[in-house]
């Protein structure tokens, strides 16, 4: 359970790390479901537009960024659900 912990602290403080990157964008349109995993293979594959397509630029490892990415869009899955089928979450914080 440690080393799940540790890697997902792994990615989330990767510069480059692309779950992080695409959900940060929030591009109208962009991808939702798996954002972070589907622009790493779209880097591993040449992809030229990541930008374009994604609202955010790939990383520059992308091989070596996909477990993470990949571990880190399994655990948000269902939010990721939820948002692409409309639902809005409206949290604030403080008092």
């Amino acid at each position: 359970m440690k080393r799940l912990g540790g890697v997902v602290l792994l990615c989330l403080l990767a510069s480059g790390c692309a779950s992080v990157r695409t959900l940060d964008a929030a591009k109208p349109g962009a991808p939702l479901v798996y954002s972070g995993t589907r622009l790493d293979l779209y880097a591993l594959q040449g992809g030229c537009c990541a930008m374009d397509r994604f609202g955010a630029e790939a990383p520059g490892y992308p091989g070596l960024d996909l477990p993470g990415s990949l571990l880190l869009d399994t655990l948000l899955l269902p939010l990721s659900l939820l948002t692409a089928i409309g639902v809005g979450f409206q949290a604030t914080g403080g008092l």
